[in-house]
């Protein structure tokens, strides 16, 4: 009589799944790095899981600033720049201004493995201990910075502004004030916008070039003393830079119209002498004209 066969599985693989990952686990005894599941597991961008376990392994002193995160991460300075930003607003990480004991300001950051945990004592015995992280939220209104400082200087100016303007359709928007933000680029090509920063941003564009300002004028406005690191999106830069609308141009006085400026008078090279004279007309200069003058009657 023949051996009956079951169908049933071996208990040494009841447990294996028929599908999604199995782990082939290892015990690290060296060179490994604690991460908890909350943020392992975290919703969202994958350079932002990325980067932070990637600070998490890194020891105590080592930069992690965008430039030294750029170094070694393939991507870019506007995805680094976000991720911190998103481990920031999470409450993971965390960057402070202190003084040190010689009077020199300083920005320190700090990393947590659970949000709202509390830092070490300052190893350098600095006179001004870091303070416990509060819970950060987004203010309900635009920080004014100083007078002296550049409103973009630091991220926690950047992160404070507020977009005021309506969503506007991009086939809808100022074709002026498109072409004036699509162009920003030629002058710093960290300055890229997408249809929809870009449509955003025309309204205010389009109140700068009513006022009577030029499209050049608008581009130097935007592209002057940008920092050297953008610790934001460049479209929140912009805006802030928009957000005030320039004085338009005063009603001539007397009904008279504003003067006109003279046609400038082209520059020629003297047939004689070749040195550079303005004339309406190329030819000779005052003084080759006098010279042939005094031939003609010698």
């Amino acid at each position: 009589m023949a051996e009956s066969q079951s169908n049933a599985r071996l208990r040494a693989a009841a447990g294996t799944p028929t599908s999604g990952v199995i782990h082939v686990r290892t015990r690290l005894t060296a060179d490994f790095t604690v991460i908890s599941n909350a943020l392992a597991q975290r919703r969202g961008s994958a350079v932002t899981v990325g980067v932070a376990a990637y600070i998490l392994s890194l020891p105590d002193g080592t930069p992690v600033s965008i430039t030294a995160l750029c170094e070694h991460f393939t991507e870019g300075e506007i995805l680094i720049s976000r991720a911190l930003r998103d481990l920031e607003a999470a409450g993971y990480l965390e960057r402070r201004r202190e003084r040190t004991p010689t009077g020199k300001i300083r920005t320190r950051t700090y990393f947590y493995d659970l949000p709202g945990g509390d830092p070490d004592p300052d190893p350098d015995g600095s006179p001004e201990p870091p303070r416990p992280p509060r819970p950060r939220k987004q203010p309900a209104a635009v920080v004014t910075p100083a007078p002296t400082e550049e409103p973009v200087a630091t991220p926690v100016q950047a992160e404070a502004e507020t977009e005021t303007e309506a969503p506007v359709p991009f086939a809808e928007a100022d074709p002026r004030a498109i072409s004036v933000l699509a162009a920003l680029r030629r002058v710093d090509p960290r300055l890229v916008l997408s249809e929809q920063e870009a449509a955003r941003l025309a309204p205010a564009v389009t109140r700068w070039l009513a006022a009577g300002l030029l499209p050049t004028h608008v581009t130097d406005h935007l592209t002057a003393r940008l920092p050297d690191q953008l610790l934001t999106r460049p479209a929140r830069i912009l805006a802030y830079r928009l957000k005030e609308t320039p004085l338009g141009l005063p009603a001539p006085a007397g009904g008279v119209g504003l003067s006109v400026r003279p046609t400038v008078v082209p520059m020629w090279n003297c047939d004689g002498c070749d040195r550079g004279f303005r004339s309406a007309e190329p030819g000779r200069c005052r003084d080759c004209h006098s010279r042939d003058q005094l031939r003609a009657a010698g």
